[in-house]
């Protein structure tokens, strides 16, 4: 029985009250003048805020659809929707001084943040084949217009001009795979397309087509190799700000069309599409961790770190067990929490006319503010995997899932490539702690991105020791996809 029109809109009350104030935001925010832009900032920041607490409050506690099958509310979309939200006003606050030094600080970013937040939500909820390319397509043309941001950089420009062209290959290959979907099952709706597939005789060759060309498509977005060439020159060229943006929170996103897909809408297709990520883990694992070691720029460098957990990620998928998909959503979400506090931590130590940019510029960070060194020290602990920070229990979580699908080998694999990318981690912790600096220049901090910063660095230390926290959420979450 279809539930009540004001009930299913009840449902996207969130998303609603988002695209709202993004119309008002973008508005008020004409008739400010650049001294005023606070003003965008905390509206911004006040409708984001709102958000999260009406994706909270209009939880429904069970797995409902409305619209015809094409909007969810679950509890794997509230948990993913909450981290989204919160960590984007963790970028914000990150953003903010990094912005003002440059002159960028002005309204666009923060409405483009906001219409790829919504984008996000839309995606983490879709339900539909047609809900799931909407919602991409919103993310990814907010996403387009944020790295060309700072309109007179030539380095933005042409990452903006790499990440448009590969983006759109992207969503053409995903757009085909959905359509090859459509052809055999004659339904948009993931129930329908999992019970189709599972109960009807369709053609092998068919439904593998449709599986290699959606896999292609969302590699692409989370950058698994060999579809990760736009990820080391994207994240470098993009203005830090940006790049904090896409580091962190997209990838949450991308992570629930995985979901939706591979696990929800094509769960009898496991057989195709598990060799293609078992080859896709093995690779990005490779390629991520060794090339990683070669780079000097922190940002290239954690881009590379970037494939290498895209390829944890999808060890958790690749499992195809409520175990493993509840690790691989534990993991995402922490990712996310390492990768806004690394790129974060870029942003505040550059400052007027010096872009923190290269590792060599965090040498003798201890010297110059033995606190936000202790910060960093945890983030990069954290994503090596060096015990007690969460980065250790994410990944074990992820071995044993592969492990109890009898596929020692792989996590075998995993762990060896984890031990060379220590490196590159433990090599930015040297240049902190045991480089000296010549002249040590202070870092100074706004309070509240201080605050925030020192939350960043102990909730990965705090999760690390009490990871049962969120893992209690993410089983739940997992259990009732």
């Amino acid at each position: 029985m279809a539930l009540p029109l004001a009930k299913q809109f009840a449902l996207m009350v969130p998303e609603l009250f988002l695209l709202g104030m993004i119309c008002a935001i973008l508005v008020i925010d004409v008739f400010l003048k650049n001294s005023q832009r606070n003003v965008t900032y905390w509206l911004s920041q006040f409708s984001l805020l709102i958000t999260g607490i009406l994706v909270l409050t209009m939880n429904p506690g069970e797995r409902i659809t409305g619209f015809d099958g094409a909007f969810v509310s679950d509890p794997f979309s509230v948990l993913l929707k909450l981290f989204v939200v919160g960590i984007t006003i963790a970028v914000f606050v990150y953003s903010r001084p990094y912005m003002r030094d440059r002159e960028l600080f002005r309204g666009e970013y923060f409405v483009l943040g906001l219409a790829g937040v919504l984008g996000m939500m839309v995606l983490i909820s879709a339900h539909s084949l047609l809900t799931i390319y909407l919602g991409l397509e919103l993310m990814s043309l907010a996403l387009y217009a944020m790295v060309a941001f700072q309109r007179d950089s030539g380095r933005a420009s042409e990452a903006a001009m790499k990440y448009f062209v590969l983006g759109a290959l992207a969503s053409g290959l995903l757009l085909y795979g959905m359509s090859i979907l459509y052809g055999l099952t004659g339904s948009l709706d993931i129930t329908r397309i999992a019970i189709n597939l599972a109960h009807s005789p369709h053609p092998e060759v068919a439904v593998g087509l449709a599986v290699v060309f959606i896999v292609s498509g969302v590699a692409f977005k989370l950058g698994a190799v060999p579809f990760h060439m736009w990820i080391p020159d994207v994240y470098e060229g993009a203005p830090t700000s940006v790049t904090l943006y896409m580091g962190s929170v997209t990838k949450i996103a991308a992570f629930a069309m995985v979901i939706r897909l591979l696990a929800e809408a094509l769960p009898s297709a496991h057989i195709h599409w598990g060799g293609m990520l078992e080859l896709l883990i093995v690779l990005s694992l490779a390629v991520g961790n060794v090339i990683a070691i070669a780079q000097t720029s922190i940002k290239r460098m954690l881009a590379y770190s970037t494939i290498s957990h895209v390829g944890f990620v999808f060890m958790g998928v690749f499992a195809g067990t409520d175990a493993g998909y509840a690790a691989a959503t534990y993991y995402v979400l922490v990712y996310a929490l390492m990768s806004a506090g690394a790129f974060g931590m870029i942003a505040l130590l550059s400052r007027k006319g010096f872009e923190a940019e290269n590792i060599e510029d965090f040498k003798g960070l201890n010297q110059r503010s033995p606190w936000l060194a202790f910060m960093m020290l945890l983030i990069m602990f954290s994503m090596a995997g060096i015990p007690p920070t969460v980065g250790f229990y994410a990944k074990l979580v992820v071995l044993q899932a592969v492990v109890q699908v009898d596929q020692p080998w792989l996590a075998l694999y995993a762990v060896i490539m984890s031990v060379i990318g220590a490196f590159y981690y433990l090599r930015v912790v040297k240049f902190m702690y045991f480089d000296k600096v010549e002249e040590v220049v202070p870092v100074r901090l706004k309070l509240d991105a201080g605050i925030l910063m020192s939350f960043n660095g102990l909730a990965l230390l705090a999760l690390g020791m009490f990871p049962s926290v969120l893992m209690v959420y993410c089983t739940a979450a997992a259990g009732g996809l």
